[in-house]
């Protein structure tokens, strides 16, 4: 299985790559590079989503992003924003390079801290001399809860045994990767596709290490400075990585709809969607709100950045 993902991977760069070429022609016959399309997103976040967007090289951006509680009560607890359960984080991000991006945060779910990077490896242009935009992202995530959280200080060995290691820092790491191709079709339509892979160095006996997601999200822009925005998540079932004998408790989809509001240096985001993780890791792997039972959750992202 996972040859087969990997050429998969292959076949995917190997078919975008042979429509790039790296100058176009004008009426005149003289060859002149072709530019990068212009703001295929507004920011490098979308809901839940990154975007093939890097700002510019020493820029500084700052996140913060929240989720409230589900909906299911109604106004009771005026349809979530009163209910347990929020989830913040805040984050930095710097461009160290051209389109390549390191950046750090804290989830409140967990006390979790991340280290992130992403690289853009190609734009799409305004010629098409490539089609699509290619990036990779990737992070890794420390659980920063008491050890008395995991098993009292023990670890679980195998699959449905009673064997037990002793916890250490290891088990406090997750890790995200992923494969992101988008393409901006019209100056009011942008959307991408993606597949990942999460890892997870320690789960309980019912769960798996390891899952692939596929992913699809994009914006409808709809003034110059207000868009549709849309994403969703899906955790596929590959009986070859699982550990289980039966799928008791897969992980939900991950579905959200919202508004964005963007400037030059801010973004603003509202949506509503199903899932209550801010690191993509965990709304691959744990995600158990079901959008049929009306377990929707009210979020908001907003971004600023700074050139220096």
């Amino acid at each position: 299985m996972k040859k087969n993902i990997l050429l998969i991977f292959s076949l995917i760069l190997i078919s975008t790559l042979s429509f790039a070429q790296d100058v176009a022609t004008d009426s005149t016959g003289v060859k002149e590079k072709d530019k990068p399309v212009r703001s295929p997103f507004e920011s490098g976040y979308l809901i839940d989503a990154q975007t093939t967007v890097i700002p510019n090289v020493k820029t500084l951006e700052a996140i913060i992003q929240h989720k409230f509680g589900t909906t299911e009560n109604g106004h009771s607890d005026l349809w979530g924003i009163y209910a347990p359960g929020s989830n913040i984080r805040i984050g930095l991000n710097y461009v160290l390079l051209k389109n390549f991006q390191i950046g750090a945060g804290i989830t409140k779910k967990n006390m979790a801290t991340d280290m992130n990077a992403k690289w853009t490896i190609f734009q799409q242009t305004r010629k098409n001399s490539f089609p699509v935009a290619i990036a990779l992202y990737g992070n890794v995530a420390i659980d920063g809860r008491n050890i008395s959280a995991f098993e009292s200080g023990q670890v679980r060995v195998g699959t449905h045994q009673q064997l037990y290691n002793k916890f250490q820092f290891p088990d406090r790491l997750s890790y995200f990767s992923q494969l992101i191709i988008g393409r901006k079709f019209t100056d009011w339509l942008s959307v991408q596709a993606g597949v990942s892979f999460t890892h997870y160095n320690s789960v309980g006996t019912l769960y798996d290490h390891d899952k692939i997601g596929v992913h699809f999200n994009g914006r409808i822009k709809v003034s110059p400075q207000g868009s549709i925005i849309f994403n969703y998540d899906e955790p596929l079932k590959i009986k070859d990585i699982s550990e289980q004998l039966e799928w008791t408790n897969h992980p939900k989809p991950n579905a959200a709809i919202g508004y964005e509001i963007s400037t030059s240096t801010h973004a603003f985001q509202i949506f509503l969607g199903t899932a209550n993780g801010l690191l993509p890791q965990d709304n691959i792997m744990w995600n158990q709100n079901d959008f049929n039972k009306q377990q929707w959750s009210i979020g908001f992202n907003i971004t600023r950045l700074w050139g220096f």
